[in-house]
């Protein structure tokens, strides 16, 4: 069917039936002859043609059982009320050829209506199709830059050249991983103070480091996850546990559930029992050991007699050691700051003072001359307790104690292990 697109506003759509055989010249002369002179001059259909305000009538027929039955479609670029007096006149043919027909307008289209529709959806397309390309666009410029950033920033630490962040070697917490791409996609997220162990053979440097920071072992939520997971537990001293969703790696977790992970980390030592985990205590603190016991030269000349018996005796010490009501006390508000780097300051009446960030908690101390207590989220080092030992405070609870040589008489020092 060919329609004029340029001169065509309207089409006019019908049916016709005949209760014989005819062919679309019989259907045409008919238009043609019985809607002559019914309309007159203006409405004329040859005159009309003639001006080039209708098309061509196209006509589809078939005939089935001695009958046929088609469609007649006639363009036109009259206006709507000529156009639908137009249609009403092929209702009046009752005649096609030597048969009797019956022509039924069944529409009169308005084919602008149906040409905005279609520029609509083709806009609708086009529309989308340039907002995903500009999206798509968008987001590679920016993982580009981003990525370049984060190649920037990530570091080699220790004699292994492990993959970390910036600020690894001055943040008090750190977070374990399993390999570059962990690292760099925590990075993506501005978590800067991660560091990847390479796989199960966990390398001395970290075991070193994790001695002296609280510590989050960050795993997938698979197979593999587990077993480093367990590797560490037993190499590492590792303070909380992070896991990935399950199935899902580290490497390709967005931030929303990278943060929910670890705001959900648990204590190392309650994810040991829930999963039935035994933890080799005597590798994790095979270090701390070394470190504790190597001897000074002094003491290389002291009687080897007299160091076994002081050995002895500071063991019995550890193991006689009684936790006093108020201690137990300080043990629960502990637990309620874990993980959220926080001190808390006391009197002389074991009255809290006030709570500050852990960073700060070296200038407080120097500038404080009230303080008894303090119950801090972090590491018992050597710098604090001399400064403790200075400002007469007499006990310090913290996460762990790091790498310490000198530990003062008048300050009682206890850990989280020692209140559990």
């Amino acid at each position: 069917m060919v329609i004029d697109p340029a001169t065509t506003k309207y089409l006019i759509k019908a049916h016709i039936k005949a209760d014989g055989i005819i062919e679309k010249s019989d259907v045409v002369g008919a238009i043609f002859g019985q809607t002559e002179g019914l309309l007159g001059d203006e409405l004329d259909l040859r005159e009309l043609q003639r001006s080039a305000r209708v098309g061509r009538i196209e006509v589809e027929l078939e005939s089935k059982n001695g009958k046929s039955e088609g469609d007649i479609v006639l363009p036109t670029s009259l206006d709507k009320v000529e156009t639908v007096i137009l249609a009403a006149a092929f209702e009046s043919i009752d005649r096609v050829g030597p048969c009797k027909a019956t022509i039924t307008a069944d529409q009169v289209e308005d084919v602008r209506v149906v040409r905005r529709k279609k520029v609509i959806e083709r806009a609708k397309e086009l529309l989308n199709k340039v907002m995903e390309e500009g999206k798509v666009e968008g987001e590679s410029i920016a993982d580009n830059v981003r990525q370049a950033v984060q190649v920037e920033e990530i570091t080699n630490y220790g004699p292994d050249h492990c993959p970390a962040g910036p600020n690894i070697e001055k943040s008090d917490a750190i977070i374990l991983v399993e390999g570059r791409r962990d690292v760099l996609n925590l990075l993506k997220y501005g978590i800067k103070n991660i560091i990847a162990v390479g796989g199960t053979n966990i390398p001395k440097s970290i075991m070193e480091l994790t001695k002296e920071r609280i510590t989050t072992a960050f795993v997938d939520g698979d197979r593999g996850g587990e077993l480093i997971l367990k590797e560490l537990l037993q190499t590492a001293d590792v303070d909380f546990v992070a896991r990935a969703p399950q199935t899902r790696e580290v490497e390709e977790i967005p931030q929303k559930l990278i943060m929910k992970a670890l705001k959900n980390k648990i204590p190392a030592e309650q994810y040991a029992e829930m999963y039935d985990i035994k933890i080799d205590r005597k590798k994790v603190e095979e270090l701390d050991v070394k470190k504790s016991e190597k001897p000074s030269k002094k003491e290389k000349a002291e009687d080897p007699t007299t160091a076994k018996e002081s050995k002895t005796e500071v063991s019995k010490k550890e193991k006689d050691r009684i936790i006093s009501e108020k201690q137990k006390s300080y043990g629960k508000i502990l637990n309620e700051i874990s993980g959220s780097l926080k001190a808390v300051l006391f009197d002389n009446n074991d009255k809290e003072i006030k709570k500050i960030p852990v960073r700060e908690l070296t200038d407080s101390l120097k500038k404080s001359d009230n303080i008894s207590v303090v119950v801090f989220d972090g590491i018992i080092t050597q710098r604090l307790l001399d400064i403790a030992n200075s400002k007469n405070i007499k006990e310090i609870i913290g996460i762990k104690i790091g790498n310490v040589v000198k530990m003062p008489s008048a300050v009682k020092v206890l850990t989280r292990k020692d209140l559990h």
